[in-house]
């Protein structure tokens, strides 16, 4: 792959669409500025309310007082001493203060007071006289403004509709996050500066990767294709079982195309408000047409793209209505040349058929898990950066994961690397791997659960069932391991894994499956004489293997090739709310009785196979109890009737180091 190139300039001298373009981004404006903003106006505010609260603390109150009730005071002879304040207008006002508390009415409501003011208007020479009788302690002071009194009175509603106002300015579309800014997209725009990843980073899915090629030099290269006759591809549809690497996928096309890269979840599209969806659907829209030519890509695309028409809330609803613009954006009268979507989902089956046409989503690729192949190149991505110890067999790791996906394989690298920590290691050895191999597929170790010896007795017996079945049983999956030490939520765990990949399986692989299933709950009732709530999850395992027999495959010669499948997909995922059977109640009936008897036949063989080996069985039993853990090979040699070699003092070192250093939980 060549290097970017370097000034803004691509390989054709145009300016870099990510210079010219790369202040849109989502629109969003640095926080910092606005968090200031913010603050400083929450001080101010704060602070002008505490020095007016100030102002009117320090003062005692004076009860307003009629003029009658004035007179009544200077009568009485009840004015202790007072202040004559003049105001600008040569207005006078009165504050006296009592010799006792008084009750009357002020404010229309009966108070007691000490302090009173009221307004003489005019001081006259004869009012003086009065109060010089009297002998009240007088003071003249000049009054406050009225002006500056007012302003100070209004300045705390003045500042809180400023603030009032300026929110509302930023709720309208002065700033990227207002709450009326609803219709705006929330798609990011990456640019040189996000960490970049490429297809040299992606492994496992080189299917994949060779139409997303081909995409993107058709962007580099537009010409080299149109002069053919060729058009750009209007959508590219991701398609896989999660954790297979289809958003990885999408970082690593923006990470090879040097054009405008917008990512955007299908859930942002949708809020509480109708309408919105389809606001933000056309802004995205018409950020990416000044960009061209760009890629957009939608993560999740099914929380916006499911079916139309579907559930008990009739057509006309948000959701709808976002999917009905999203259409008409990617193939309607207006043509949006330069523009390629890129979804993914895990859910094609709920998508509505007028977004998977050509012409809107033109090509279809499937990211499924990988093969060996494949998980052999996703193990060497995600340990490239990791010191291996030189017993570490990535060939080895790959053959021993089957069925995993690109995000189960990355969690195992990552727990082996937390392992090999917690030892003080300084490399990941195999024993790392294998260790978390366990750990992710078949739980945590439950280290500190304490179970009887009765208990535990049963599981080892219930758990050798299983493996001397999956030992026995020709066309079974072999037995990887067995272990009666808790995980999950499981007691004891026999672990199967196949020696190689099947795409297609036999029916004599399912009736020898179901017979390892039911040999625990076999295993159990013969030895013990008792059934245990151990088989619960080996019996619903087999339920529906034997159902799906029935049901789906054709494998029941009393039902024939004929399929009755159960849909229960729920109403809103685009499903019809009326659920029908499609066949009798006699031939439910049938179906019944063929499942139990698939079932009641792997029971019998089991007991069959394990009344057979009973020797072999309580041998091994014993051995697993001691040991608490035996793999495939450890369990051939118990049956091949050998004695199996000493545990070495390396391993139980390292067992030990593990127990105590952590993973207690």
């Amino acid at each position: 792959m060549s290097e970017s190139p370097k000034n803004g300039d691509n390989k054709k001298g145009k300016k870099d669409p990510f210079n010219e373009f790369k202040r849109m981004g989502d629109g969003n404006t640095p926080p910092a500025n606005m968090m200031r903003n913010m603050m400083l106006m929450f001080v101010l505010a704060a602070g002008v309310f505490i020095v007016y609260i100030f102002m009117q603390g320090t003062q005692q109150h004076d009860w307003p007082v009629s003029y009658t009730d004035y007179q009544r005071f200077l009568r009485e002879d009840l004015i202790k001493e007072a202040v004559v304040v003049k105001s600008q207008l040569n207005h006078f006002e009165f504050r006296g203060v009592l010799k006792q508390p008084v009750t009357l009415m002020v404010d229309s409501r009966e108070r007691t007071i000490t302090r009173f003011s009221t307004y003489l208007g005019v001081l006259d020479s004869e009012s003086e006289k009065v109060w010089e009788e009297k002998g009240i302690d007088l003071k003249y002071e000049e009054g406050d403004s009225s002006v500056w009194r007012s302003l100070i009175m209004i300045l705390p509603w003045i500042l809180i509709i400023g603030l009032f106002i300026f929110f509302m300015r930023r709720m309208q579309g002065g700033g990227s996050k207002g709450i009326f800014s609803f219709g705006k997209s929330k798609a990011k725009l990456l640019n040189e500066n996000n960490t970049k990843v490429t297809f040299n980073d992606v492994a496992g899915a080189d299917e994949a990767k060779y139409e997303l090629q081909e995409v993107i030099e058709f962007l580099r290269e537009p010409e080299k294709f149109q002069k053919l006759g060729g058009k750009i591809p209007r959508g590219v549809l991701l398609l896989g079982p999660p954790g297979t690497g289809k958003t990885l996928m999408a970082r690593a096309v923006a990470g090879e195309a040097n054009v405008p890269f917008y990512s955007i979840s299908g859930a942002d599209f949708v809020e509480m408000f109708v309408g919105v969806g389809a606001s933000r659907v056309r802004d995205l829209f018409d950020q990416a047409k000044k960009t061209p030519p760009c890629i957009v890509f939608i993560d999740e695309i099914d929380a916006v793209g499911r079916h139309r028409g579907a559930g008990l809330g009739g057509g006309h609803d948000e959701r709808e209505q976002t999917l009905n613009q999203l259409l008409v954006e990617m193939d309607g009268f207006e043509q949006n040349n330069g523009v390629i979507i890129i979804a993914a989902t895990n859910r094609p089956d709920v998508l509505d058929p007028a977004l998977l046409r050509p012409g809107r989503f033109d090509r279809q690729v499937v990211v499924d898990r990988p093969d060996v192949k494949g998980r052999e190149g996703i193990f060497k991505v995600h340990t490239s950066k990791i010191p291996l110890g030189t017993d570490v067999d990535i060939e080895t790791l790959a053959k021993g994961t089957p069925g995993l996906s690109g995000a189960d394989i990355a969690n195992i690298v990552n727990e082996a690397a937390l392992l090999a920590a917690r030892r003080n290691s300084s490399q990941v050895t195999m024993f790392d791997f294998e260790n978390a191999k366990d750990k992710v597929l078949m739980g945590v170790e439950r280290k500190s659960m304490v179970i009887s010896d009765r208990e535990k007795e049963m599981t080892a017996y219930h758990e050798m069932g299983h493996a001397l079945a999956g030992k026995f049983m020709r066309h079974a999956d072999p037995v990887h391991k067995v272990t009666i030490i808790p995980r999950g939520r499981a007691l004891g765990l026999t672990w199967n894994l196949p020696n190689e990949e099947f795409y297609s399986k036999s029916a004599r692989y399912f009736e020898d499956q179901l017979v390892v299933l039911m040999a625990g709950r076999a295993a159990e009732k013969l030895v013990f004489n008792v059934l245990s709530t151990g088989a619960s999850n080996d019996l619903q395992r087999a339920t529906r293997v034997a159902r799906k027999m029935v049901c789906e495959w054709g494998m029941s010669e009393l039902i024939g090739p004929v399929t009755f499948h159960n849909d229960d997909g729920e109403v809103f995922l685009g499903r019809d709310f009326s659920k029908t059977r499609d066949h009798s109640e006699e031939t439910a009936q049938s179906i019944d009785g063929e499942v139990r008897r698939i079932l009641n036949k792997a029971m019998e063989q089991a007991t069959a196979l394990l009344e057979e080996k009973i020797d072999i069985l309580h041998r091994t039993s014993k051995i697993l109890l001691e040991r608490e853990i035996l793999d495939g090979e450890e369990l051939d040699t118990l049956i091949r009737g050998e004695e199996l070699p000493p545990i070495s003092k390396q391993a139980m070192n390292a067992i030990r180091t593990i127990k105590i250093n952590g993973d207690s939980h």
